[in-house]
């Protein structure tokens, strides 16, 4: 149904290329967007984390219930996990395990090698969101057969939730007054914030290489919270206060807050083809055989600011073209897309590498 939808569409799509050129230039002059317009064939998705974004768009086109969309799968497993895969931040006090959230016997059930690592895991990403799409989108398909009423999704939703049997005994959505209203505020919450995931990424990136996929990278981590010390290769984790870093209004917020600081989003971004040190001062000491002048910045370089030489170094960014950066700046803010003017005080600016 989807390719057949699809197709019908593409001479829509065709007469209507010029206008959405238009409309693009557009969203790029709103300020509050901050974004960059090319292409990154992001799949209709923004705010997922690149390792599940794969995934997540391959479950979407292996079901053929048209209700089926990149974003509701987005959407629920930030519901179920808000994207964790450590043990233990992702184990329910029932047993439910990894970012999909499977108990054991819903695992045996539709759990697959889906990434062909030699073992069937809900603690693996691409074996979890394959899971993930195929219990859902049975549930699809048992929703639009069952003849209740309500929004298919919805319905849906609550059998992975609480199970199909919940629905039967509704006929419908679990009621508030069904297990304090876990299944009835589950379904809404992730109905409501689908919005949220749909669409492409705010920064999107043209071109190929270390540096432009690393900013892409990077890109699906906007809007994530800033932890001093958190984060890491696999993403973003809680920091710590060490006396001076870290306070919010006077309280130790990065100890509570799962998130990156900006060394830890350059070298997250930049991980899977080139290991860069953990903080901003080793980054520049690692890249600084290779500066590069502003005048001949190109995505995915890094930038720095200092308070008074290499060994000042404070603040690292990576270049996002058009004048742009892409950073996780201080406690109380998330990582962004900012302009390199006013990203740090020019003042401060010391200069570009390129790993």
């Amino acid at each position: 149904m989807k390719v057949l939808i699809r197709a019908a569409l593409g001479v829509i799509a065709a007469l209507m290329a010029a206008v959405l050129t238009i409309m693009a230039i557009v969203l790029v002059d709103d300020d509050s967007a901050k974004a960059t317009a090319l292409s990154d064939g992001g799949g209709g998705l923004r705010g997922v984390p690149a390792e599940f974004r794969t995934w997540i768009l391959k479950a979407d086109k292996e079901c053929t219930q048209p209700e089926m969309t990149p974003a509701l799968l987005a959407a629920q497993l930030y519901q179920e996990s808000k994207f964790q895969t450590d043990p233990d931040k992702a184990t329910s006090p029932a047993g439910a395990m990894g970012p999909a959230q499977f108990m054991p016997g819903t695992w045996a059930t539709w759990g697959r090698d889906a990434d062909g690592n030699g073992e069937a895991s809900p603690w693996d990403i691409g074996d979890a969101v394959m899971a993930q799409g195929r219990m859902m989108c049975s549930l699809l398909k048992q929703a639009k057969n069952s003849g209740f009423s309500g929004d298919t999704r919805a319905l849906a939703l609550a059998g992975y939730n609480a199970g199909w049997g919940a629905v039967e005994r509704f006929e419908g959505v679990p009621p508030k007054s069904f297990a304090n209203g876990e299944t009835y505020n589950y379904v809404q919450i992730i109905l409501s914030t689908m919005s949220k995931f749909q669409g492409p990424s705010l920064l999107q990136v043209s071109g190929s290489g270390d540096g432009p996929d690393a900013v892409r990278r990077a890109s699906t981590r906007l809007g994530t919270p800033y932890a001093w010390g958190g984060g890491g290769p696999n993403g973003p984790s809680t920091g710590f206060c060490d006396g001076t870093n870290g306070y919010l209004n006077g309280k130790c917020s990065a100890s509570s807050t799962i998130g990156f600081d900006c060394s830890s989003l350059v070298e997250y971004a930049y991980w899977p083809s080139i290991h860069l040190p953990r903080t901003a001062a080793a980054q520049y000491g690692a890249t600084s055989d290779h500066a590069v002048s502003r005048q001949d910045l190109k995505v995915g370089d890094l930038l720095f600011w200092s308070h008074g030489g290499s060994g000042s170094i404070y603040h690292v960014a990576m270049y996002a073209g058009d004048g742009n950066v892409v950073q996780a700046p201080r406690t109380g803010r998330n990582v962004e897309v900012a302009p390199l003017t006013s990203a740090m005080p020019e003042s401060d600016y010391y200069g570009a590498t390129r790993p």
